[in-house]
């Protein structure tokens, strides 16, 4: 029998994220993959990102179960044991009779056929010692090595995150990233809000912001507005980003794509001239298909050598980074990323900040931000940049906040609680977003 649509695209995107370093979600919405029923979709997304938020934990279901060492196995072997484990670990509406078939029908299609048997024997065993559900374990967890162990988390992580916001914001952290993060849009208009309901798509009030919407249901991504550009999925935190950058006659995104944040922007700023940076030639020419906007102009260029002369009123560096705020979504992140890494990517975000804050105009505002948790990528790389440069001022961030929260565009009450010194910090498990952080610098006018 041929194995399910569903499993057969979920083990091909679990192979590619751990052969190519491909990112699932990207995979997940693919045009090969967008061919599959809802249904199949969803049960694809399920095992993908179930798999890849537990697998520390499904590896040692698996070496208990096994006499090989799982370093030992083949992808394709491990693959599909992880596909099966988490299948009667975490879903029980799946028989262990069909999870274990086809896992064994994977192995037989990925041409490792010797290895049925193997896999058959493993997925047998761990059936037998089937355990209670994992996510209840990660709130009893009482220390560091614990939350690790638990919510499935590399421990040198979990040791930082520990140690910069207390173990019990870890655990919240950890917690939240083990489990399916909200779906957010922007929804400026109640026409668009009103065609997404006849549509469907059941909307809930964003809990950051008054122009995000929650889905709670139905898929937003098959509708006319999400396809003609007029309703953008992004987390609250990330348009709140957008917000701060504010408002200016020339503005400048210097690491552009996917886009989201240079279609706030643009919605935001109509009548100005927005340039929007990207350093990859198709990265760039997806950028120039999704945003339609005519005051946009998307450019392919390195942020940190820049074709321009110093005059831009607003400048958005939304910097790469390790991602560490955004796990739920991305959660093939913990299992690549190095303390080394870190270190690099520092290098380079000091590099992109020098190279911006030399375009600002007198007066003007850039707004440094990145989805990383990590101290490295935020306030070292702020810290590091300002000590060279001169003329430079870190505003306070609570009280941009304060006057969103006045106009009504920003409804969370608790506005000190966004904030950290000067930046703005947002924390998965406890803010109802991705994590966040930002500094507003604002140049002197002489």
């Amino acid at each position: 029998m041929p194995v399910s649509p569903a499993r057969a695209a979920a083990f091909e995107i679990l192979l590619r994220v751990e052969r190519d370093r491909s990112y699932a979600a990207e995979l997940l919405h693919s045009e090969r993959n967008a061919r599959l029923s809802a249904a199949d979709h969803g049960l694809a997304t399920e095992l993908v990102m179930g798999v890849l938020r537990w697998r520390s934990l499904l590896d040692q279901r698996i070496a208990a179960a096994s006499a090989q060492k799982t370093p030992r196995l083949d992808l394709e072997v491990l693959t599909s044991l992880r596909l099966g484990v988490y299948q009667l670990q975490f879903l029980a509406r799946v028989p262990a009779r069909a999870a274990i078939f086809e896992s064994v029908e994977i192995v037989k299609a990925a041409r490792k056929r010797s290895a049925a048997s193997f896999v058959n024997a493993v997925l047998r065993k761990a059936s037998a010692n089937r355990e209670a559900d994992a996510r209840g374990e990660v709130l009893g967890a009482g220390d560091v090595g614990s939350v690790a162990l638990r919510a499935a988390h590399p421990q040198w992580l979990v040791e930082r995150w520990s140690e910069r916001y207390g173990l019990e914001n870890a655990r919240q952290v950890c917690l939240h990233n083990q489990t399916v993060p909200a779906t957010a849009i922007h929804v400026d208009d109640q026409r668009t809000a009103d065609e997404l309901a006849h549509a469907g798509i059941g909307l809930s009030p964003g809990l950051l912001l008054s122009d995000a919407r929650r889905v709670e249901s139905g898929d937003v991504t098959r509708t006319e507005a999400y396809r003609d550009g007029r309703v953008l999925i992004q987390d609250e935190a990330s348009q709140l980003v957008a917000l701060l950058v504010g408002r200016g006659q020339r503005l400048l995104d210097c690491c552009a794509a996917p886009g989201s944040k240079t279609a706030l922007l643009a919605k935001q700023n109509p009548h100005s001239k927005i340039v929007a940076l990207e350093l990859h030639p198709h990265r760039a020419r997806l950028l120039r298909e999704r945003i339609e906007s005519p005051n946009v102009h998307v450019l392919t260029a390195d942020a940190c050598h820049l074709p321009f002369a110093p005059g831009f009123d607003r400048i958005l560096a939304d910097v790469p980074c390790s991602g560490t705020g955004t796990l739920a979504r991305n959660p093939e992140i913990k299992w690549r990323l190095t303390p080394e890494d870190l270190r690099d990517l520092h290098s380079r975000q000091v590099a992109i900040l020098k190279s911006t804050l030399a375009l600002l105009a007198p007066g003007g505002r850039l707004l440094y931000s990145t989805c990383s948790l990590e101290r490295e990528e935020n306030e070292s790389v702020v810290t590091a940049v300002l000590s060279e440069l001169r003329g430079f001022t870190v505003l306070n961030c609570e009280e941009e906040l304060t006057s969103l929260q006045r106009t009504g565009a920003l409804v969370w009450p608790e506005v000190n609680s966004l904030v950290s010194g000067h930046y703005l910090r947002t924390l998965p498990g406890i803010h109802p977003c991705d994590g966040f952080f930002a500094a507003i610098i604002e140049r002197s006018m002489r």
